[in-house]
């Protein structure tokens, strides 16, 4: 019997059960009280925690917010993906998806589910053929640009395909983050009668960690923090608070046990050195957001379903991004697109045991490609083609600190050929000088509104 015919809400029942997918954006594993955080407060993930599975060895799909997005709305690792790399676009928006990227908002779309995206999207501009509402999503509000994600305090947002201006003042400004978590409130009472997938793509605590990009930092005024420390602060206990308003309105809706709820984050920590090291956000791990060290892609991920998927279970499964549209699909009884290269980790979830699979990333700078291959508990990271690979034993060296390679040769074999076979070369687009000199210029612009 397969993971998903166990499950007796499904095609059996009325209504099939509803997925939230809560993605933070730069948090890192070692923010978290249930990854082993002392200063920060988060209470409703940690709930999430205690009523549900744990993973230690999730994934992004990506070092850096685009490409991780790209990998998990796809299907597709790093050596596919359309998307590989923060690749910016004039005068608003990321770099599309391309037509052959079915995303896991369609395949859920088709099989019945109201689907709905509130946060950022970073994955085509709003003119561009893979704008949100032409890639699966009923509903759309929030950022389309990861560019205009990084300000809290805007002068406007998208709802759908509406561009919707925001009061913008010293005495008058709105926390663009209230406004997601109430859209996405809003979302899940307005579909409470049908089955829906909700992709909360939140933008905390992503900086700048500014005094002007949160609403205060009074609350740790006794702390002897500097501000940048206590904005961070203030964005992760904003961001558990709004989980746990979404599991409160699952809860008085009555859905709360029929809603498969997973929360993660976009890549390892984003806070930079400072607030790293005063919060312990890369939890041992080496390096941070950018690099493909286990630092800048290992994630905290959780799932909760209550009778469904084990609560208060930790499991140290290796999955990344890419898995998430086979196992979406095939939880909610639907087709995943033939090949991509993520697999269903449904028995994971559900508590059962699974063959592990091999899992592939890559970043190209300039002329180098940088290679990890993670299987079972083997890492293999090549700097370039034309160097050697380093080789981690990840069960007994989590923070990579001892390189093996010279050691274990058949293993280095293995992966180095893992690494040739897993990718097709793409050329990367041309930046354009334009993007930057708008986004300093919008700066300029909002900042000079918040003084007025």
């Amino acid at each position: 019997m397969s993971a998903a015919a166990a499950l007796p809400s499904l095609a059996q029942s009325r209504q099939k059960p509803n997925i939230v997918l809560i993605l933070a954006d730069d948090l890192g594993m070692g923010d978290l009280g249930c990854y082993g955080q002392k200063l920060l407060k988060t209470p409703n993930i940690d709930k999430l925690a205690a009523e549900g599975l744990r993973f230690t060895d999730a994934y992004a799909g990506a070092m850096v917010c685009a490409p991780s997005r790209c990998t998990l709305m796809t299907g597709y690792h790093l050596g596919h993906a359309t998307v590989r790399d923060n690749w910016e676009v004039y005068p608003e928006g990321q770099y599309p998806l391309a037509a052959r990227d079915v995303t896991v908002g369609s395949v859920l779309k088709a099989a019945g589910y109201a689907t709905g995206i509130c946060g950022k999207w970073g994955l085509g501009g709003p003119d561009s053929a893979a704008a949100p509402n032409k890639k699966g999503f009923d509903l759309f509000y929030g950022y389309n640009c990861q560019r205009h994600a990084h300000r809290f305090f805007t002068d406007y947002v998208w709802h759908n395909t509406e561009r919707v201006p925001l009061e913008l003042s010293k005495t008058k400004r709105i926390y663009t983050q209230d406004l997601i978590a109430d859209q996405s409130l809003r979302f899940i009472r307005d579909n409470a009668k049908r089955p829906f997938f909700l992709f909360c793509a939140w933008t905390v605590p992503h900086g700048p960690y500014t005094v002007n990009n949160v609403p205060s930092i009074a609350k740790y005024a006794g702390t002897g923090w500097k501000d940048n420390e206590k904005v961070y602060a203030a964005m992760v206990e904003r961001l558990d608070s709004d989980v746990g308003r979404v599991m409160a309105t699952l809860k008085e809706l009555g859905l709360d046990n029929n809603t498969l709820v997973i929360f993660a984050s976009d890549n390892g920590a984003g806070g930079g050195a400072g607030n790293n090291a005063r919060f312990g956000s890369q939890a041992g791990l080496r390096e941070v957001k950018g690099t493909l060290r286990e630092g800048g892609i290992r994630v905290p991920m959780i799932a909760r379903l209550p009778g469904k998927v084990p609560a208060g279970k930790t499991t140290d499964f290796p999955t990344a991004f890419w898995d998430f549209l086979p196992t979406m699909a095939e939880f909610g009884g639907a087709s995943a697109p033939k090949g991509i290269d993520g697999v269903s980790i449904l028995p994971v979830l559900m508590g059962k045991s699974q063959k592990q699979h091999a899992l592939y990333w890559e970043r190209r700078a300039q002329k180098k490609l940088t290679q990890v291959v993670r299987s079972e508990k083997w890492k293999g990271y090549r700097e370039d083609p034309s160097l050697p690979m380093e080789l981690y034993d990840l069960k007994a060296d989590r923070a990579e600190q001892n390189n093996v390679a010279a050691a274990n040769p058949a293993v280095v074999e293995k992966l180095k050929k893992m690494m040739d076979s897993s990718r097709v070369d793409v050329t990367p687009p041309s930046p354009d000088p334009r993007i930057w000199e708008k986004y300093k210029t919008d700066n300029a612009r909002l900042d000079a509104m918040l003084e007025k």
